[in-house]
């Protein structure tokens, strides 16, 4: 059986000038059957039409924060490190993507350049935006690989088939998240303090978003594993 090719969204070292993709990624799609490939930070035009071309799926990873001009916002205070090479890359491949019909996922920042991409926009710092009685660790400072807090999945969502639960115990590595969902976009998740955890847009065939990072999680976490198979069996073009 041909696997199927998935073009993966680079980070970008400003200081060093490097581009990458950390293993984690990668490692995940290769066990759940997929050619993992890196895009260039700087592709456009020709090369994005090539790109989408080749690719049978696409996951916009983890990084650093959305520029807030991106959804109309002013820059807050605590918004953290922005690439705009990144930004300008994702936002236009993300709707060329779409208009071919195939595969979507995004992890952590992933999920939120989906939701601005489309219109939606975010808030730039939980901790100071967002009241909550108990504050949940967003930004978990022990071991990726063990859960910080709850999920609870729409039951009549994509994820909760895909994950077949509808609760999951997640990582968490973030200090932004959806604020305003974009148009066309469905909530399939949230933490117990009302974030907005896992998006999915019903009107493409897979198109799903989650703000945790299943990729530390999949070799001991079965959901998570069947996260990544689901969306590898979706891309797989035979």
């Amino acid at each position: 059986m041909k696997k199927p090719f998935i073009a993966v969204t680079p980070s970008y070292h400003s200081k060093e000038q490097i581009t990458y993709v950390k293993y984690t990624y990668l490692k995940a799609l290769k066990a759940a059957g997929a050619i993992p490939f890196t895009i260039s930070l700087y592709s456009e035009g020709e090369d994005l039409k090539q790109i989408l071309s080749m690719a049978d799926g696409f996951l916009f990873t983890g990084g650093p924060d959305i520029h807030p001009f991106h959804y109309n916002q002013e820059v807050h205070k605590n918004c953290g490190e922005i690439c705009d090479e990144r930004d300008r890359l994702e936002l236009s491949l993300l709707p060329l993507a779409m208009k071919t019909g195939k595969p979507v996922l995004g992890i952590c920042r992933g999920i939120q350049l989906l939701n601005v991409a489309l219109g939606g926009t975010l808030w730039q710092d939980i901790d100071s935006q967002v009241s909550s009685p108990f504050p949940l660790a967003h930004s978990q400072t022990f071991d990726y690989r063990l859960p910080s807090h709850t999920v609870t999945v729409n039951p009549d969502s994509l994820l909760s088939s895909v994950l077949d639960c509808c609760e999951i115990k997640v990582n968490s590595m973030h200090h932004q998240a959806i604020r305003d969902l974009a148009p066309g976009l469905k909530a399939a998740g949230y933490s117990e303090d009302g974030i907005i955890e896992a998006v999915e847009h019903p009107g493409c065939p897979f198109f799903l978003g989650v703000q945790w990072h299943p990729e530390y999680m999949w070799e001991t976490q079965p959901a998570m594993a069947r996260m990544f198979h689901a969306f590898v069996n979706a891309c797989n073009p035979s």
